[in-house]
């Protein structure tokens, strides 16, 4: 009986990892190369869409610029007198680089108890919640993707100071242009993608 459990436990963990596990997009400057790589992705990001209004390029352009889809992004460690590893400057982790405290607040706010930040399923909703909530808060609309980006880097607090940040500015411009790039890539290959029969489960 014992041996059973411990089997299942184990076939339960590696099921729940397995999705986690995805490697980096062969061209992450182009939608329609990262959802034919990743097909479920597209039907993740476009039950986001659905489920809070938030664009499937919004979605993208913030992963792009946050952790170039690398599943296990961290931010890199600080040095001590330019050569010893110290701490990293946040709990940044995951497609999203959430913050433990925010993902906390969303799984909290969502019921998503199990959600990880190393699934995109889960990441691309987290964005959904998090730009929902600039929205209402700040009053910035999901298709102002300058302005969402920099309350999703500064935090809806410290979004008013930005004006005085150009390191900031800069990064949000960029994910503006990327927006706008995914934006027209879709364009061109929705239809495919949505005529795609693969199952959703």
């Amino acid at each position: 009986m014992i041996n059973f459990f411990l089997k299942n436990k184990i076939l339960f963990i590696i099921v729940f990892l397995i999705p986690a596990c995805s490697s980096i997009p062969s061209n992450t400057s182009n939608s329609c190369s990262i959802f034919n790589e990743n097909y479920f992705w597209y039907k993740h990001a476009k039950k986001a869409e659905k489920k809070w209004g938030t664009p499937v390029y919004l979605q993208l352009a913030i992963i792009k610029m946050e952790s170039d889809f690398d599943w296990l992004a961290k931010p890199p460690r600080q040095k001590l007198f330019k050569i010893v590893p110290y701490k990293r400057p946040s709990s940044s982790f995951g497609y999203s680089q959430a913050v433990k405290g925010t993902w906390k607040q969303y799984k909290t706010e969502t019921g998503n108890k199990l959600a990880t930040r190393t699934r995109f399923k889960d990441s691309v909703d987290f964005i959904g919640w998090y730009t929902t909530k600039t929205e209402k808060i700040l009053k910035v609309s999901k298709t102002d993707a300058f302005k969402q980006y920099i309350a999703y880097h500064e935090g809806w607090g410290n979004y008013k100071n930005y004006k005085n940040n150009k390191k900031v500015i800069n990064l949000a411009k960029r994910v503006e242009k990327q927006s706008n790039i995914y934006k027209k890539q879709l364009s061109d290959c929705k239809n495919s993608l949505s005529t795609n029969k693969y199952i959703i489960f």
